[in-house]
């Protein structure tokens, strides 16, 4: 029971400190209080309390005052969080990852940057609940992207509400692109064999992939241009959405797990070997989970638990997210497991 309460006020401070900025009026006054409230921005609060009016948190601290008739929450020897906030998954994009038709994260094609990840999110998804069940209150929906491709955008959305409107705060946060790599062996699922180039042909392959995002790159710059201008051209879906990119009011959430525009690294398993140089660059990660196994046989066992305080040690800005739908109820875990190798646990 212990735990159960734990979790439930977990949950209904999270749900709460993440409501949509349109406040609801008929919503009831809620005061959690009793307990150690963490506010990400210092020291938690011992004996805190959090006052939520109309659906929107009012007042956080240790002295309070409890609005007459509020419905009170009994927090007392617990610990009270916000949102977590799972920044990539495919949450409502996928349910059964063995049954095609259950999974609608990827279309057609290598370029689809036209693409928006809330078209095509189920809210009615069994993972959801859960993942707000554990404490996640908002994730991005990204759609995913073919090697040297670009996927489409990813929504933000909040993890409750009926219908994809309610449910959504931002419907595209980033551009989704998986940077290519450069390797000599794949597998053909057609022919259930394993494949070998040499490197000359990886390599050109490489070239031709990057080339062809630069192009896509160029096409969208010059598009912007040809309307500025108000040359008569006719109205083109993709490369309009990649001048998003061009005028940086996008950020490239770019897919790269090698230690080879505004641009946000997805997964970044090598991060933690040029950590100086991200930093110094100012470019952030978007970690996968902690709870894998490395990426190559002479790592650490460890490593994958330890990027995140090398991280953090170095000045990268960073986060951590699951990349997945069903185990996005997960996040704390991936987090807290950060905690025993380094990662301080209030930045946790």
């Amino acid at each position: 029971m212990k735990a159960a309460t734990s979790l439930l006020v977990l949950m209904l401070a999270a749900a709460f400190v993440s409501t949509p900025l349109v406040a609801q009026s008929d919503a009831p006054t809620i005061a959690i209080r009793g307990g150690t409230v963490h506010t990400l921005v210092g020291t938690p609060i011992e004996n805190g309390a959090v006052v939520i009016e109309n659906g929107l948190v009012t007042s956080v601290g240790a002295s309070v005052t409890v609005p007459a008739g509020a419905q009170v929450i009994d927090a007392a020897g617990l610990h009270v969080y916000p949102g977590l906030f799972d920044a990539v998954t495919r949450l409502g994009l996928t349910e059964v990852g063995a049954v095609d038709v259950t999974n609608d994260y990827m279309e057609l094609g290598d370029f689809n940057p036209h693409l928006l990840g809330m078209t095509a999110v189920h809210p009615a998804s069994e993972h959801i609940p859960v993942a707000r069940a554990n404490g996640v209150t908002h994730t991005v929906a990204a759609p995913a992207a073919r090697s040297g491709g670009i996927g489409g955008q990813g929504s933000l959305l909040h993890t409750d509400g009926w219908t994809v409107e309610e449910m959504l705060v931002t419907p595209s946060v980033g551009m989704i692109v998986s940077w290519p790599n450069l390797q000599t062996r794949g597998f053909d699922f057609a022919t259930r064999t394993r494949t070998e180039k040499t490197f000359r042909e990886a390599k050109q392959e490489y070239d031709e992939k990057i080339e062809q995002l630069e192009n896509w790159l160029d096409g969208a710059r010059q598009y912007e241009s040809a309307m500025a201008a108000g040359v008569d051209v006719d109205r083109d879906l993709k490369l309009e959405a990649l001048v998003q990119v061009i005028d940086r009011s996008l950020p490239l959430l770019v897919y790269a797990n090698s230690e080879r525009v505004r641009i946000v690294i997805l997964q970044g398993r090598e991060a933690w070997r040029v950590a100086d140089k991200m930093a110094e660059a100012d470019v952030p990660v978007i970690l996968g989970p902690t709870q894998s196994l490395p990426n190559e046989e002479d790592y650490g066992y460890d490593q994958m638990y330890a990027t995140p305080g090398q991280l953090y040690a170095a000045g990268v800005k960073f986060g951590i997210a699951t990349f997945n739908a069903s185990a996005s109820r997960n996040l704390p875990y991936e987090a807290g497991s950060a905690v025993s190798y380094g990662l301080p646990q209030e930045e946790a």
